[in-house]
């Protein structure tokens, strides 16, 4: 299948939108893994990761029972780093090894680590808001907040310490670095539709980015400072200064989106129950050197 970008006037795109894979019941959490060019990505409720692999075209279970596992990241060393909702905890992957890094702070548990990056000095920055211990189940298991709040975190790989490091976000979802880890970006799906916030890594001054039609989920960085992210139906590219630059439609509800393949150049993107691929005519930003 294929649907076209609307108005594209700044040659962001070169293709069409092509729908990978279907058969899922919430998708999210999107990373392309170089050493085994795959997409790895989370059928939440049914608490299974799955893999498409980008030479044969094929998708196939990765690991089943993973206790509803959500976003995804690769550290310095080129490790798996993900959420789970349901452990409540945030983890590393090695060959398909699962290691619990940290799940609670203060003595109470995380609600359900949600999103994750990780910084250029080795730091996990997290976001953890409720969506895994709600009682429908349907994302984890039913539970309560134990710290009182719905923070950011940052994990010291080192040490293992985590510490909140934005606190005034109803419930903080996707994140993301700017190019140059000065600013970073947060989605917000409590308030309202959702919106972006931006905030200064150094000062922790923050302000509204801005705030998409749909609903704001998962986001990523290009190589420019532009913000590609979710936004309902849709996949929305933001200038640095918060224009829009790009609405492409989604048959269905996005949930975030990742760049990947051999070049880093095409925009994957998971949906309520598809994978969908687009090319583009950059990559993402990469961590700066320290």
């Amino acid at each position: 299948m294929s649907n076209d970008a609307t108005a594209d006037t700044h040659g962001l795109l070169t293709g069409d939108l092509e729908r990978l894979w279907t058969g899922g019941e919430w998708l999210e959490g999107p990373l392309w893994v170089p050493e085994s060019r795959t997409v790895r990505f989370s059928d939440i409720p049914n608490t299974r990761i799955l893999a498409f692999d980008r030479t044969t075209g094929e998708t196939r279970v990765h690991r089943d029972d993973v206790e509803y596992t959500n976003g995804r990241t690769l550290d310095s060393e080129g490790r798996v780093v993900q959420c789970s909702h349901g452990r409540r905890a945030v983890e590393r992957e090695v060959d398909g090894q699962v290691e619990v890094l940290a799940e609670r702070w203060e003595g109470g548990r995380f609600n359900s680590p949600n999103d994750v990056v990780v910084a250029s000095d080795g730091a996990i920055w997290f976001t953890d808001p409720p969506y895994g211990i709600q009682p429908s189940g349907r994302e984890g298991h039913p539970g309560n907040e134990e710290y009182g709040g719905c923070f950011v975190f940052r994990l010291d790989a080192t040490t293992g310490i985590a510490t909140p490091v934005i606190t005034d976000m109803v419930h903080p979802n996707g994140l993301a670095f700017s190019p140059d880890e000065s600013l970073l970006y947060v989605t917000d799906t409590g308030v309202g539709g959702g919106h972006i916030r931006e905030y200064r890594v150094d000062t922790g001054e923050s302000r509204v980015f801005a705030a998409p039609a749909g609903t704001t989920d998962g986001l990523r960085i290009d190589v420019a400072g532009r913000v590609w992210t979710s936004a309902g139906d849709a996949v929305q590219v933001l200038a640095p200064d918060g224009t829009l630059l790009l609405d492409l439609p989604v048959p269905e509800v996005a949930s975030n989106v990742c760049f990947g393949g051999p070049d880093g150049t095409e925009l994957y993107i998971t949906a309520s129950s598809s994978l969908y691929r687009i090319r583009t005519t950059t990559t993402a930003a990469a961590r700066p050197v320290r």
